[in-house]
């Protein structure tokens, strides 16, 4: 089916690569392969021009392994520096923090703030809710570290994109619930919140570039089990999109950034009024003639606009 896409973005749709999960281990060398032939995204890895690249590592439970943060700090900035947190997408199975480094490297210039970004575990390898879990973990770790880090506890806001954004909501939950860090603010951008996939553009848009229903169908399965997506008892710390009103109260202010040619578009619709009717503060911003990761074309005018107040609407939340 063809789509009226941005005539910026459909130019560029020629490269833009292949995202195909039912070879999972290609998908994740390929990912692999491109991030490694980024030279901009190279030469930031130890450092970049007004910003200083860094990791924390964070004891877990299990002594065999360390939880990785990276960190993006800015130069020349006094502390103490709020926080975003920032998890990266994927469709729980792909990705790492270099997915997200350029996009990191300009919220650190232009928010002034220490940018964390969360090397989660991935499924299927790892299912729900170890992902969470990580990403709660790294959380805790952050507040309790602040003298250490210099950061600023009482602003603190979480970003995510796709899978990323669903763990991201799905964490301000896990942090109301259990007392843990006070986020004041949440950024979902093009959310992947309900497994069901029975949404109008879930159903309709199985052949759009970067993201699919079968691309979406494969995600879910790995991340909640074969079988278990659109079943009965998936809780709202997995699929938020499942949260009943009484879930949503109490959860920080959000805004969410949806694509108009992405099957998860109209969930992402559904979960801001979700929120709106649980009295939690939601903007929501559907961007025309956008499909799921169309910030990979960064030079598009409308990829312009969608990072650009992104920016804007995270500094006016963290107070900068």
């Amino acid at each position: 089916m063809r789509h009226p896409f941005d005539p910026e973005l459909a130019a560029a749709l020629a490269m833009a690569p292949e995202v195909d999960l039912s070879d999972l281990a290609a998908a994740r060398a390929a990912q692999a392969e491109e991030l490694a032939a980024d030279p901009a995204a190279a030469e930031g890895r130890g450092g970049a021009e007004g910003v200083e690249v860094g990791e924390v590592k964070v004891p877990c439970r299990d002594a065999s392994r360390h939880l990785l943060l990276r960190t993006y700090r800015p130069r020349d900035v006094p502390g103490p520096l709020p926080v975003l947190y920032g998890i990266h997408g994927g469709g729980y199975v792909l990705g790492s923090p270099e997915v997200d480094h350029d996009t990191n490297l300009r919220f650190c210039r232009e928010l002034g703030a220490l940018v964390v970004s969360v090397d989660y575990r991935l499924a299927p390898e790892h299912p729900y809710p170890a992902a969470l879990e990580d990403c709660y973990a790294g959380l805790c770790a952050l507040v309790e570290r602040a003298a250490e880090l210099d950061l600023r506890p009482d602003r603190l806001a979480v970003w995510g994109d796709s899978a990323g954004a669903g763990l991201a909501t799905a964490l301000t939950m896990l942090a109301r619930d259990r007392g843990g860090p006070a986020i004041r603010f949440q950024h979902l951008h093009s959310p992947a919140v309900d497994d069901r996939l029975a949404t109008p553009s879930a159903r309709r848009f199985t052949d759009t570039p970067v993201w699919n229903r079968r691309n979406a169908e494969i995600s879910w399965d790995a991340y909640l089990g074969p079988g278990t997506p659109g079943s009965d008892g998936v809780p709202p710390y997995a699929a938020p999109g499942r949260a009943r009103t009484a879930d949503l109260v109490g959860l920080p202010p959000a805004y969410i950034a949806v694509m108009e040619f992405d099957p998860l578009r109209d969930e992402g619709i559904d979960y801001a009024r979700a929120l709106l009717a649980a009295g939690v503060p939601t903007e929501l911003h559907l961007f025309p003639g956008t499909f799921h990761g169309a910030a990979m074309v960064p030079h598009a005018a409308v990829v312009q606009r969608i990072t650009a107040e992104a920016v804007a609407v995270l500094r006016r939340a963290l107070g900068r």
